[in-house]
């Protein structure tokens, strides 16, 4: 049974070595990017950065967990297809919940690129998890292709919205930083 459900994923061990650890080490530079939200001169608030920074950090997480799932040994393909499909299902529920916090926060109206990056690709990609893992086993090696198009998608998805967050920040910054004109002192009438 294992030779069954391993010899389809051996051709992609590779693939999903470099993807994982691409976004491991992505989820810790976004990290670093919350560090400089946190030190930068405008604050943001803990409802942008649930819609802004959280979701990056779960979508480099969800590259890394499906890296991991699909380099597991696995007893059959069933198994991968059920464990994918939670993984796929979950990213939908968490996609609507941030389409709902993007529209409740007040502090900053996203444009179409930021609904485009932040909501529309994210439901696609977990969307596309999710039937690719319903229709694994009937069609492992197209679905094998589905799965790391949706890892690749959600890895491209978290470098846009990291890029945007920091150019985010830098933008706000120089604004900050611009010096003031220095305040003319008021002279007192002598006389």
């Amino acid at each position: 049974m294992e030779e069954a459900a391993r010899s389809p994923l051996i051709a992609w061990e590779s693939f999903y070595v470099i993807v994982g650890s691409s976004g491991a080490a992505l989820t810790g530079l976004q990290f670093v990017v919350i560090a400089l939200i946190a030190e930068a001169r405008t604050r943001s608030t803990l409802q942008q950065i649930d819609v802004f920074g959280t979701p990056t950090i779960v979508h480099f997480c969800a590259v890394l967990l499906v890296s991991a799932i699909l380099s597991a040994p696995w007893p059959t393909l069933s198994s991968i297809g059920l464990v994918l499909g939670v993984c796929g299902a979950a990213g939908v529920v968490y996609g609507v919940i941030v389409v709902i916090r993007a529209r409740r926060q007040t502090e900053y109206r996203p444009v179409f690129e930021d609904w485009l990056w932040h909501a529309v690709l994210p439901l696609i990609a977990y969307a596309l998890l999710l039937a690719a893992a319903v229709m694994l086993r009937s069609y492992p090696h197209r679905m094998l292709f589905a799965v790391a198009a949706t890892a690749l998608l959600l890895l491209f998805i978290g470098i846009h919205n990291a890029w945007d967050t920091v150019t985010y920040i830098a933008a706000g910054g120089l604004q900050e930083q611009e010096p003031k004109p220095p305040e003319e002192p008021e002279l007192e009438d002598a006389g």
